[in-house]
């Protein structure tokens, strides 16, 4: 193979994750090309007009980790057409007996509305995030850096955040989250919130050791909830602009089939090129192309991808954003797959998106006003139905009673639909992939009468938006899984899990971004820190590959 290389870095994947790595890569004048099988640039950060009038993110919606970093600000990400909306209050909390909550972005705003409720609840929500505000400070650390054991043992250790209080702020962390909100409030519409938050990372309110997740809820007010100006794509159409500002290449419709290996060194990759008049306009809505496995792929019906012919661009170093499993396993020979990469667990499924395009706005029971519409909509009466829906999860079939996250960005972004019209999108757990009756084809089958069931439980709040649907799109396991190619449905690529998180995430000795072989680099949810829009992992992966580029050799 020529030793004249095609690029310094070739990033597989246009996830945020891969396009942070490239923009910081490019910026510092290396040569990067980016490989994306699908027709726009995002991943799981991408919006798209699915219904005339109505633009629908197709993955993340709320931008929450972000703020916690200084992606935005170091890459200059405004001056690429990035604009942030900020969202306050920040949750909103119905319940179906007329009560209500609000969490704003103000502390003390939000302890005055618990306390003039529930006395007593809002000096215990002062007091809880007083003592765990430390705590939640070195986990936002830990996720701007790798996460070898040093520097963990140095944050959480060496520097223990609770000071003192370590020997007993200890086993709370230990404990499930959805007993820890015991330590604190007595009231249930108060904990419910709390605990329908921290479900998000996916482990239910009873898994041991998730107290992590409840804990850096001080974060939610240090960084506060936004969203980009016409959708969630707005991230990642800045950060592709920024890459090609500075000389970076972007091949969307260009799926990698191959990691391109010498010896036990990544070299390049192999990219399929099939007839994109053949494919259509790449538009996620007019027929992407499909992944229904993670080791093949095929393009819409009557199309012959397989015979596609394939093209080699090679690099010093290879940076994939790809799952896990893809990179590390079906992308290499089977000689040269990283120990163990079988047996990661993307787990059955986690939860479903229903997207509905409505002809007005959503107006809710226990309080009509805008307020209501503008944050993320925390519809869980308590734990108990929380625990219900992982029950039914447990059992292969699809909550019967899901938890809801109601999103209305419409109410603060006049781009997503027509004038006096309304984005509603719901995101119910737990849903598993393979069901109990049927395995994962089921979903054909039953997609329809889940979605009716999702509207039906959001109705108990907001009676009358079955009446205001003209459009929608359901987002059950099996369609994130060949639409933006996430194994098993699960939208953090792995379960975060203790066992899957920090240190040992993907694998133990591949945390710290560099893959197995020389050259070959990792960065995605399926690492450090996990899913969810953050791009602390694209930060972290291009530091390490900066790093590694200012010497001689990969």
């Amino acid at each position: 193979m020529s030793t004249q290389r095609d690029y310094d870095v070739i990033v597989v994947g246009a996830g945020h994750n891969a396009l942070v790595s490239a923009a910081y890569l490019a910026e510092a004048g290396y040569r990067v090309g980016v490989f994306e099988r699908r027709g726009a640039v995002g991943g799981a950060t991408s919006t798209a007009e699915l219904i005339p009038g109505y633009r629908f993110d197709l993955g993340g919606s709320a931008h929450i980790l972000i703020r916690l970093t200084p992606i935005v600000e170091e890459l200059g990400l405004e001056e690429h057409g990035l604009e942030y909306l900020e969202l306050d209050p920040l949750f909103f909390a119905p319940y179906e007996d007329g009560d209500a909550l609000f969490f704003w972005r103000d502390i003390h705003r939000t302890a005055e509305g618990l306390e003039e409720r529930f006395p007593g609840e809002g000096e215990a929500y002062l007091r809880f995030l007083a003592e765990w505000s430390p705590f939640a400070q070195a986990v936002k650390d830990a996720f701007l850096a790798s996460p070898s054991p040093f520097e963990l043992g140095k944050r959480f250790v060496l520097r223990s955040p609770m000071g003192d209080r370590w020997e007993e702020a200890l086993p709370k962390i230990l404990r499930p989250y959805g007993e820890v909100v015991d330590e604190y409030f007595t009231e249930e519409k108060v904990k419910a919130p709390l605990v329908w938050m921290a479900a998000q990372s996916g482990p239910p309110p009873t898994e041991a050791l998730s107290a992590p997740f409840l804990l850096w809820h001080p974060l939610y007010h240090e960084g506060g909830v936004a969203r980009p100006r016409g959708g969630s794509g707005g991230l990642a159409l800045a950060l592709a602009r920024k890459i090609r500002a500075h000389g970076g290449e972007i091949h969307t419709s260009a799926p990698v089939t191959r990691i391109l290996t010498e010896g036990e060194r990544a070299v390049g990759v192999e990219v399929a090129v099939p007839d994109k008049a053949l494919l259509g306009s790449g538009d996620p809505g007019a027929g992407p192309l499909r992944f229904p496995g993670a080791a093949s792929w095929q393009a819409p019906s009557g199309v012959d991808v397989a015979a596609a012919p394939r093209e080699r661009y090679t690099a010093r170093a290879v940076l994939s954003g790809a799952h896990a499993s893809q990179t590390l396993y079906h992308l290499l020979p089977e000689h040269q797959r990283a120990p163990g990469a079988g047996g990661m667990r993307s787990g059955n499924g986690f939860g479903v998106m229903l997207r509905l395009a409505l002809d007005g706005p959503v107006r809710y029971q226990a309080h009509p006003g805008p307020e209501a519409r503008q944050g993320l909509q925390l519809l869980c009466r308590d734990r108990r139905q929380l625990n219900g829906a992982y029950a039914d999860w447990l059992q292969g079939r699809p909550s019967q009673d899901p938890p809801l996250i109601a999103m209305t960005f419409s109410a603060v972004d006049d781009t997503l639909a027509p004038p006096g019209h309304e984005v509603l999108w719901l995101w119910a757990q737990y849903y598993p992939y393979e069901l109990a009756d049927g395995g994962a084809a089921a979903w054909e089958r039953i997609a329809d009468r889940e979605a009716d069931r999702i509207l039906d439980a959001f109705e108990r709040y907001a009676p009358g938006t079955r009446d205001r649907v003209v459009g929608r799109l359901f987002q059950h396991p099996l369609w994130l899984e060949r639409e933006l190619a996430l194994p098993r449905g699960n939208v953090m690529h792995l379960e975060m899990t203790m066992d899957q998180m920090f240190s040992l995430r993907p694998l133990p000795g591949l945390s710290g971004y560099r893959g197995h072989l020389k050259g070959l680099y990792l960065t995605g949810a399926s690492t450090h820190p996990g899913g969810g829009i953050m791009g602390a992992s694209g930060r972290n992966a291009a530091r390490v590959l900066l790093k590694d580029l200012g010497r001689r050799k990969v």
